[in-house]
């Protein structure tokens, strides 16, 4: 009984010290840079899927063998200044004009993350890393 509770009483000072030696938990203040620039983020990914939501534009990625799921994970492995850029690009097209130029930077920006080894979507592709 005594070689118990010992074992015991040894078991339990070694899980508090085990405990004790986790990272204690930080928090700060959020600024408000940073809230906008989650905004902002938000806003033009929303602008990009609405965009890649016609029917006409997922068509031209379907024929081009682009799955849509595929898009959705290279959306959100794009870093905040590429979305702002595809965002603002896809702004400035007139209604109903430069389709193709949109499939095409879409198609590029695709491109460029298979080549990079971000993903695998275009067996013709050969990663980099």
């Amino acid at each position: 009984m005594k070689y118990l509770r010992q074992l015991i009483v040894c078991t339990l000072i070694f899980s508090f010290n085990l405990v004790s030696m986790l990272a204690p938990a930080q928090a700060a203040l959020i600024g408000a840079n940073a809230v906008l620039a989650a905004q902002s983020r938000q806003s033009a990914e929303q602008n990009i899927r609405a965009a890649l939501a016609r029917e006409d534009v997922g068509s031209t990625l379907q024929r081009l063998g682009v799955r849509a799921e595929d898009v959705r994970e290279r959306l959100a492995a794009l870093s905040d200044d590429d979305v702002a850029a595809l965002s603002e690009r896809v702004d400035r097209l007139p209604a109903g004009g430069d389709f193709f130029g949109t499939v095409g930077v879409i198609f590029v920006i695709l491109l460029i993350t298979d080549i990079l080894g971000f993903t695998k979507i275009f067996p013709f592709t050969r990663s980099q890393r």
